[in-house]
């Protein structure tokens, strides 16, 4: 699965929101052997969505956590950008959602709250446990959840346990060296892609230094190729470390 993080809020570009999401979803994803495939923070902007929507529909094995965009105010633009991209269709009215908004907000609901209930005919809602103004979901692999944290966070979280808790366990192996990445990109380029290869260059004293990082959920396979960096720092005496 190729989790993706989509935050949208201009707010938030603009300095004037500082963003949450990302290492929050990150934690709850790591807790179960996940890790995000990529993360954009965008902003409210029609084009820009829809093109990063169609980006994760054409992906295969995507699975999308969006947040923001799904109130009440003109710009938010995230429902109908939804349903077009990945139904083919409008918005139309959800009726258990409009109740839950006439419900709360009595008569204030119009004219404008009740068009939170304009949701994709697919749509399934995620529990507010905040305010009961829900999320959405289509096809159990694209969630939708307001920007607030407060709400999003505890939807995201029974969305992960729910769809996505059988943990993955997988396994890391790390060291610092005292050289530059070019001593390791021959065998970095020998790694497969069944294991995630991290390659971090830092000075340290002006003088170049590299953390590496093997990554899999074959153990001895990443073991087996992470003796391979060692082998090659010994032969050529080059100072490491385990960390």
């Amino acid at each position: 699965m190729n989790f993706y993080a989509v935050i949208i809020g201009t707010e938030i570009l603009n300095g004037r929101r500082e963003d949450k999401h990302f290492e929050f979803l990150k934690k709850e994803l790591t807790k179960f052997g996940h890790t995000l495939y990529a993360s954009f923070v965008i902003e409210d902007n029609e084009e820009l969505i829809t093109n990063i929507f169609n980006m994760v529909k054409d992906d295969k094995d995507g699975i999308m956590f969006s947040f923001g965009g799904i109130g009440s105010t003109p710009d938010d633009l995230t429902r109908e950008i939804a349903s077009k991209v990945f139904t083919g269709n409008n918005v139309i009215t959800h009726e258990k959602f409009l109740q839950d908004i006439l419900d709360r907000f009595k008569d204030e609901a119009y004219p404008y709250r009740v068009h939170m209930a304009d949701l994709p005919p697919s749509a399934d809602l995620l529990f507010n446990p905040i305010n009961n103004m829900s999320g959405f979901s289509l096809s159990s692999r694209y969630f939708f959840v307001p920007g607030f944290p407060s709400m999003a966070h505890p939807m995201i979280i029974d969305v992960i346990k729910k769809y996505f808790s059988d943990s993955v366990k997988k396994f890391r192996h790390t060291l610092l060296a005292k050289t530059s990445e070019n001593t390791l990109i021959p065998l970095m380029q020998k790694v497969p892609s069944s294991l995630s290869l991290s390659s971090l260059p830092i000075f340290i004293d002006s003088k170049p230094n590299v953390e590496l990082s093997l990554e899999g959920e074959n153990e001895s396979e990443v073991k087996a190729y992470f003796n391979t960096f060692i082998e090659l720092l010994e032969n050529q005496k080059i100072v490491y470390k385990l960390i």
